[in-house]
């Protein structure tokens, strides 16, 4: 599979854990923050489909998927992404 096609798979997963993605235009490829108590990913709505997929799989790694059910082909992908840029 492509980065791209973990995409759904992600959105869906964030939406599960009570995370908002935000597709924003700017200078930036996007990340997790908390926003009055919301917390939130954001990312360039300008990148690729594939570089959305490692910002997302980046922002749920740094929350923690440990205690959730993710489908194993989705948690390898946010692992593998972590481990990258460590």
């Amino acid at each position: 599979m492509n980065a791209e096609d973990f995409l759904p798979d992600l959105e869906e997963l964030a939406t599960e854990m009570g995370m908002k993605i935000r597709y924003e235009k700017g200078d930036f490829d996007g990340g997790y923050c908390i926003l009055k108590d919301q917390q939130i990913i954001v990312v360039n709505k300008k990148l690729h489909a594939s570089r959305k997929s490692v910002v997302i799989a980046l922002a749920l790694g740094e929350i923690g998927i440990e205690n959730l059910f993710v489908k194993p082909n989705v948690r390898m992908f946010i692992e593998d992404e972590l481990v990258r840029v460590r």
